[in-house]
């Protein structure tokens, strides 16, 4: 849009701007400071309007450590969603196929984020009212979507031909196959090949299974932000990778035509979580609540499952792999045991703060680790 908007004064001079990083950079810039300097009054609105958080959980300790957040202002996802969506309207390709549904994830998964955190935020206030969405209803609405996206992806692939890549540095001749019958695998450069069915069916259990991740992450201050921040940046290179031909080429990954437009999400998604890490930080001023982190969670599970990087995301997305891990081990066990736990408390980043790090000792190492698997998974563009 904005190149559009100058044509006439640029006159044709288009190279830098043809260029994804470069408009990735933009769109980084743009949603740190539109979320830098917008949050102070949508804070001051979302206390006007009383959203304040009430955190409780099944453990009276974690309650008490927990009781200084009440109150604090949620749902300022709302200016996440707000600046991606903004960065992608005056920098993206709007011609773009993966553009649009990158448009209805955030969508989608912004509004179930928003009505569940509603629910729960005014629940008080409404007579024989209840607390949020149920666990199926969300999961209804995210499998949904995963279907939805995953049948229109792969439609557009059976037309969108991609390159296996490995097959030119053999020195044969480029194999072309539809872009969505390949499934990467880190460390083997030849890939899996999939039929539809286990395509959507990948499809499905990445992008539900992310958000969700992101969202169980979501529980200390700046913990899911800085993740999601250090993801997105990761899955930046690896999107530009495999949207150029001679790069994939030359580094032995599948090609997917026009793939390239979604390093610009990702360089939104990492500026405004920058952003938002301003006032999230700890002693936070606001959480995003579901309202952010569903759809954060949609839309790296959304860019892994186009770029055909799904393996790539339990890499780089190692901390989500663990806090989901965690929960699924506490309730399975829980359950098999007969009221037994294995941690002290699920997702695992309370598992040590009830051990005895602080919120911050706990956030920070916790980033740490999400800076290694971000490096382990930046290894691996050489290990094939």
């Amino acid at each position: 849009m904005i190149y559009h908007l100058l044509r006439e004064w640029l006159e044709g001079r288009h190279y830098a701007y043809e260029n994804t990083l470069f408009r990735a950079a933009c769109a980084a810039l743009l949603c740190f400071v539109l979320v830098l300097l917008l949050s102070p009054r949508l804070i001051r609105q979302l206390m006007k309007w009383k959203v304040g958080d009430r955190p409780e959980f099944d453990h009276a300790s974690l309650n008490e450590l927990m009781r200084d957040k009440s109150n604090v202002p949620t749902m300022g996802g709302i200016l996440i969603l707000g600046a991606i969506a903004a960065a992608i309207v005056l920098l993206c390709d709007l011609t773009n196929f993966y553009v649009h549904m990158s448009l209805v994830v955030l969508a989608w998964l912004g509004a179930l984020g928003a009505t569940d955190d509603w629910l729960k935020l005014t629940a008080a206030r409404r007579a024989n009212s209840r607390d949020g969405l149920k666990t199926y209803e969300k999961l209804l609405f995210q499998v949904g979507l995963g279907v939805v996206i995953g049948f229109y992806i792969y439609n557009h692939g059976r037309s969108n031909f991609a390159v296996l890549s490995p097959l030119i540095e053999a020195g044969e001749s480029p194999l072309t196959l539809p872009a969505y019958s390949i499934l990467s695998v880190p460390f083997y450069k030849a890939g899996i090949q999939l039929g539809s069915l286990a395509f959507m069916l990948v499809a499905v259990l990445v992008m539900t299974g992310t958000s969700n991740a992101v969202n169980l992450t979501d529980g200390m201050d700046g913990l899911a932000t800085g993740c999601v921040a250090m993801c997105a940046l990761v899955f930046a290179i690896l999107t530009y990778i495999v949207g150029t031909e001679t790069l994939a080429a030359k580094l032995l990954f599948l090609h997917v035509p026009r793939s390239g437009e979604l390093v610009v999400l990702c360089g939104a998604v990492f500026g405004s979580c920058l952003g938002f890490l301003w006032y999230n930080c700890h002693p936070a001023k606001v959480f995003m609540g579901d309202t952010g982190s569903l759809p954060l969670g949609g839309l790296m599970g959304f860019v892994a499952v186009v770029t055909r990087q799904e393996l790539m995301l339990f890499i780089a997305g190692g901390v989500f792999v663990m806090e989901a891990l965690s929960v699924l081990t506490q309730v399975g066990y829980f359950k098999w045991s007969g009221g037994r736990r294995v941690f002290r408390c699920a997702p695992i980043h309370h598992h040590f703060h009830l051990g005895g790090w602080s919120e911050t000792q706990t956030v920070v190492r916790f980033w740490l680790l999400a800076a290694m698997f971000a490096s382990l998974a930046l290894a691996t563009i050489k290990l094939r």
